[in-house]
């Protein structure tokens, strides 16, 4: 798993809730663009899920 990755979904699992891509930049500093692919790639890859449109959360 890339860094970027990584920082995304601990910023995740430390919210506790799901959040959106504009939290997560805001969470981590990282830009829009940057959030919005690590977060489709992890999508992918079964490590995170989306309970509901456009809010993301860390698969358990």
């Amino acid at each position: 798993m890339a860094e970027k990755e990584q920082i995304i979904l601990d910023a995740m699992e430390k919210a506790g809730k799901p959040v959106r891509p504009g939290d997560v930049v805001k969470m981590c500093g990282l830009p829009k663009e940057e959030v919005s692919k690590a977060i489709k790639e992890l999508k992918k890859e079964g490590k995170i899920f989306s309970p509901k449109r456009c809010f993301y959360a860390p698969s358990e």
